[in-house]
């Protein structure tokens, strides 16, 4: 069971994405790439930033990149922050990401509008995130 965060999971979670047809569809005129960067929590076993990166265009995920130079992911189109326990709430489905952008509990870089219109696509990558085999860092392997 791959460990949240890693390179193992955002693999497997790549993985969905391109298996999904649920996101296909829903994500069918989107264009443009994400990353993803998990906010250090010591405490919690995220001892520093890590960046997270998937290029995502028209329901496909062409590819995805963990734990690279900030000054890399600061060009993607979209750039969405939080804490590793913001995350885990996402994953969780205990937050929704655009409600969570709304409410800056998630800081978004990049145009909100386009994420808004997008708000399917949105919620289908909360739906394979969840339904990804996840062993959170804070908590003890079962």
């Amino acid at each position: 069971m791959p460990q949240f965060p890693s390179k193992e999971w955002l693999d497997e979670y790549a993985l969905r994405i391109n298996q999904s047809a649920a996101y296909r569809e829903a994500a069918a005129t989107w264009e443009g790439d994400v990353c993803y960067v998990f906010e250090p929590e010591p405490d919690r076993g995220v001892p520093r930033e890590i960046w997270s990166w998937l290029d995502l265009w028209h329901g496909a995920c062409r590819g995805a990149r963990y734990d690279f130079p900030p000054e890399e992911g600061a060009r993607a189109k979209f750039v969405i922050r939080a804490p590793y326990s913001r995350w885990k709430e996402v994953i969780n489905k205990e937050l929704n990401p655009v409600k969570g952008m709304m409410q800056g509990k998630l800081k978004l870089t990049g145009d909100m509008p386009t994420i808004v219109r997008h708000v399917r696509a949105a919620e289908e990558l909360v739906n394979i995130a969840a339904s990804v085999p996840t062993e959170f860092v804070d908590e003890p392997a079962s």
